[in-house]
């Protein structure tokens, strides 16, 4: 790719001399039978651009015409140099176009051909081309050329450089034999030709001993033969070969060998993106002292860096990215005091950043991203005064930003992000008045931003995200680059103060400031920002009305994000914005109450957020014929929209992501698009089947339908959903869902019982079946549910909120990234209790509110990880688990309104954590276990079991009512002598409970003479 520069600088230096002496062939003037060939091969072109409209009669010297040159002594053409010249698009060029006809053959005195650049629509390579036996020069690069190279190009043994490079894959060539034969080719390009099955490349390349220049990148060139390595890597070759580029091929270590030919006479050695796998061996390029330049970038090479290549004193330019280095950095880099440009990025090092990198005073660009280094950045890299590039981006490096970054003056792009930097922004950063991207986004940063800020005149792109930064934003901290400003991007900080008024930021693009302490209203001179593309400033306390003025000027915005501030809009019913949004998330800002109008002239949306806005309509046509017919992703949620549901299998765009939860939506539910990827309808008024949504695609990833009245037989697509991995709609196999993760059914009017397949959901965290007509026991298998014994998730993090009473739901549109905020809500008899898990889900059981019977198995203890256990308001006897205590990540266990007897087992005591605990309207007795844990919750969480006794509850314990011989461990030998009578009472109770439980349903019984 780089060894193109040699072929542009003969062209260059061919053109040049064409135009400093345009009268060469003036001695003799021009010979007419050339003349006519000229002509003839002008009639085969079409030029649409005037290139050779001064060939013609009206200047019979063809020596003359453009692109032509003559020998000064024969007048013989001997220089035809018909490269096309770009076109105002740096992609086209004023091509000719058409074919290149036998007539050339008349120019037997030609010595340099430059077609490239043209377009040959397909055309084959002329084999008579060979036959031009005086050629020294051939360019036919980038000329739309195809098929196989004609052998016949071998017959030029006077050629010294032959470029076919850039035909778009078009060209290939089988069999390379033909190149032995030009025995004075010094300069070779064959990019981009099909050499796939050359197998033997390297053998034909060897035959070439002038050959100075080699590039054939991106040839598939195949890996050379190990049985060729023997007679190729004697180190004795002639070829004096100084440039070597094969990068984008598949060749392998097999190459190494084969490298030695040349290990004296290279300068530039060019092996990226290949399939080198595996260290690198010490011999590979021992020898090679002169090399100036090695890319051996994006080859899967691991280890360790080599001393080989350490010692390479010569080396300017090393880029080893892109591979599976380990180890660290050594020390001795700063041997390779010739450097000025290493990027060792995208590798797996470990360790710190040596000191010594400051011995390498001519670097000027130093990549160390996406690596596993740590320690701190060295003081010693203000010593590399020449750097232009830094990046130590993505790694674990902690401490401070040193000061004496402030002495690399020629720095224009530092990139520091993704690491976990501390303190505040030095004011020597100021001192790069060279800086023209500056990245420190996603650290631990502290403090204001400095002052000194305000001298970076250069500086285009700003990003300080994701920080813990605070203080006001003064109105000039970057008034000096208001011309130059394109991306400002300050959001996730502590930021306080109204937002600035960036007056006069001509070039501003993206402005940032989301998830501030911002206040105050929005300025209308943020209207005049006329190249904004992107601006978001969700997530703070910005107050006020936003009118046509704030837009006013925004007609290349297509992101806009003012969601989760107390914003009001107020745009006449006539505005139409001057701009095409394909972002719009104004979630949480008034709009209503009716849906905007002049949402009606955005017709490119892929995204758009307006859930909790005040909107008190039904849904419009054009709303849903125009706004959202290229949407992907749609939250009108928690509004007051009316109606029934359209079809929507052709109004909303591809792979959509789909949130109309918690409104006042009726009737069925419609027709989905087939490639719906979320679906969240909660908390509406739909009725009827479910069975339409057997139209949706294998993708769905979530599908939430709670808080409906939804009813029927559920359908068998159910188990194509594979990739599900958040569902609430019940699915009994387990077995045909590997990936589900969150399984909610709560508050349906599903009855059944919880068969033994359920337990096959071996991933499952969230699991909640509240709020239904489920009867049976819990079946003893849930101790299967492997995720629930293991700390940390199986998935990504999310924001996910539950309730006793089974309603679920999730905040927001779901991104399409599938991610969450790791969070989850359990709200319980009007308290809200915030989960934050480091380690991902928080995983639960809910089963309260059913008809479940029988006891607490003893396999739920081995569900070591549960953080909320819900079994209330069922039928549930007997006792609870002696192990309990050991749940030790319990923080809600709710057992309350169901006929469990006997004591409180003393291992609750051992549950340090637990902060919702519901064991009330049982039939337990006995003394409270005493510990600070359980003394400390409200008499509430014990009320109705009369047997209780002991703190926090008044009734003491009596030392004679205290049986010291019958242990908790005899009751149920007890039960079973007093047989009958104990019997009785629990049915009795039972049914009353029961009863008491279904208490919603007796007017109905009543209603039926029941």
């Amino acid at each position: 790719m780089a060894g193109r520069s040699f072929q542009h600088l003969l062209s260059f230096l061919m053109l040049l001399l064409l135009c400093a002496k345009p009268g060469l062939g003036n001695v003799t003037g021009c010979i007419e039978r050339e003349r006519q060939a000229l002509l003839h091969f002008k009639r085969g072109l079409v030029d649409e651009f005037g290139l050779l409209s001064s060939w013609g009669d009206d200047n019979r010297d063809c020596c003359q015409w453009r692109g032509v040159q003559c020998s000064n002594q024969s007048g013989h053409i001997i220089m035809l140099h018909l490269q096309a010249p770009p076109s105002e698009n740096p992609y086209e060029y004023q091509s000719l176009r058409g074919e290149i006809s036998p007539s050339l053959l008349e120019l037997d005195h030609l010595t340099h051909l430059d077609l490239s650049c043209n377009d040959f629509e397909g055309r084959h390579i002329p084999p008579f081309l060979g036959s031009l036996s005086r050629m020294q020069y051939l360019n036919l690069s980038h000329a739309n050329f195809t098929q196989t190279v004609p052998t016949q190009l071998g017959n030029l043994s006077n050629l010294l450089s032959l470029d076919l490079s850039d035909n778009y894959y078009q060209l290939n060539s089988g069999n390379l034999e033909w190149l032995s034969r030009l025995s004075s080719l010094r300069h070779l390009d064959l990019s981009f030709v099909d050499l796939s099955e050359a197998i033997h490349w390297s053998q034909a390349i060897n035959k070439l001993p002038s050959l100075i220049h080699l590039v054939l990148d991106d040839c598939f060139l195949p890996p050379i033969p190990p049985l060729t390595i023997p007679s190729l890597s004697h180190g004795n070759s002639s070829i004096p070969l100084v440039f070597l580029d094969l990068s984008l091929n598949h060749l392998t270590s097999s190459i190494y060998p084969w490298l030695l030919n040349f290990s004296t006479t290279l300068l530039h050695l060019d092996l990226s993106f290949n399939d080198l796998n595996g260290s690198i061996p010490e011999y590979a390029f021992g020898n090679m002292s002169s090399l100036e330049y090695l890319d051996l970038s994006w080859s899967q090479l691991d280890g360790e860096i080599l001393n080989a290549i350490r010692d390479m004193s010569s080396l300017a330019y090393l880029d080893l990215s892109g591979n599976q280095l380990r180890g660290s950095i050594p020390d001795t880099v700063g041997k390779m005091v010739l450097l000025s440009h290493l990027d060792l990025s995208e590798n797996q090092l470990r360790g710190s950043i040596p000191d010594t990198v400051g011995k390498m005073v001519l670097l000027s660009h130093l990549d160390l991203s996406n690596n596993q280094l740590q320690g701190s950045i060295p003081d010693t890299v203000g010593k590399m005064v020449l750097l232009s590039h830094l990046d130590i981006s993505r790694n674990q490096l902690q401490g401070s930003i040193p000061d004496t970054v402030g002495k690399m003056v020629l720095l224009s792009h530092l990139d520091l992000s993704f690491n976990q930097l501390q303190g505040s922004i030095p004011d020597t950063v100021g001192n790069m008045v060279s800086l023209e991207k500056l990245y420190l986004s996603q650290n631990h940063l502290q403090g204001e931003i400095p002052k000194s800020l305000s001298n970076l005149c250069n500086l285009k792109k700003l990003e300080l995200h994701r920080n813990n930064l605070s203080g006001q934003l003064a109105p000039d901290f970057v008034a000096c680059a208001n011309d130059t400003l394109v991306t400002l991007s300050l959001s996730t900080n502590q930021f306080s103060g109204s937002v600035p008024a960036l007056f006069g930021f001509s070039s501003l693009r993206e402005l940032h400031l989301d998830f501030n302490q911002l206040n105050g209203t929005l300025l209308e001179s943020v209207g005049q920002l006329a190249n904004l593309r992107s601006l978001d400033i969700a997530s703070n306390s910005l107050q006020g009305t936003i009118n046509e003025a704030h837009l006013f000027n925004l007609s290349q915005l297509s992101y806009l994000d003012l969601s989760s501030n107390s914003l009001t809009f107020n745009m006449s019913l006539e505005w139409v914005p001057p701009f095409q949004l394909l972002h719009l998330l104004l979630a949480s800002c008034k709009l209503g109450p009716l849906f905007p109008s002049w949402l009606r002239t955005q017709n490119s949306l892929r995204e758009l957020d307006i859930s909790n806005s005040e909107i008190s309509d039904v849904l419009p046509d054009w709303f849903l014929n125009v706004t959202i017919s290229t949407v992907t992703t749609l939250s009108i949620s928690n509004n007051r929209i009316k109606g029934t549901l359209p079809n929507l299998s052709s109004k909303i765009g591809p792979f959509s992501n789909i949130n109309m939860s918690s409104s006042c939506f009726e009737g069925s539910i419609p027709q989905l698009p087939s490639d719906v990827r979320w679906l969240d309808l909660s908390n509406n008024k739909l009725s009827g089947s479910i069975s339409l949504l057997c139209t949706v695609g294998t993708k769905l990833l979530l599908l939430d339908l709670s808080n409906n009245s939804l009813s029927g037989g559920l359908p068998n697509c159910w188990a194509q959903w594979e990739s599900l991995v958040i569902r609430k709609i019940p699915e009994w196999i387990g077995g045909s869902l590997p990936n589900l993760i969150v399984l909610n059914l709560g508050s349906n009017r599903f009855s059944g019982v919880i068969c033994p397949e359920l337990c096959q959901l071996k991933n499952i965290q969230i699991l909640d079946l509240s709020s239904n007509n489920i009867l049976g026991v819990v079946p003893r298998c849930v101790g299967g549910f492997t995720a629930m014994t293991k700390k940390g998730s199986l998935v990504i993090a999310h924001n996910y909120s539950f309730t006793n009473d089974g309603s679920c739901s999730y905040f927001g549109c779901m991104p399409t990234n599938a991610s969450y905020v790791d969070r989850a809500l359990v709200k319980w008899k009007a308290r809200e209790f915030d989960f934050k898990s480091t380690v991902g889900l928080v995983k639960s059981i809910d089963l309260s509110s059913n008809k479940l019977s029988g006891e607490i198995p003893e396999e739920v203890i081995d569900l070591v990880e549960l953080v909320s256990l819900n079994l209330s308001r069922n039928n549930l006897t007997r006792l609870i688990p002696a192990r309990i205590g050991q749940l030790k990540s319990l923080e809600v266990l709710d057992l309350s309104q169901n006929q469990l007897f006997g004591e409180i087992p003393a291992s609750l005591v051992e549950i340090s954590d637990l902060s919702v605990l519901d064991l009330s309207d049982n039939n337990l007795s006995g003394k409270i276990p005493q510990g600070t844990q359980l003394q400390s919750f409200n008499i509430d969480s014990y009320k109705g079991n009369l047997a209780l006794c002991g703190l926090p509850l008044l009734k003491k314990c009596s030392e004679d009512k205290i049986k010291q011989d019958s242990p908790t461990h005899n009751i149920e030998d007890k039960i079973q002598q007093d047989g009958n009578d104990m019997w009785t009472a629990t049915l009795v109770l039972a049914i009353l409970a029961w009863l008491n439980a279904n208490r919603c349903v007796l007017p109905s019984m009543i209603d039926l003479g029941m």
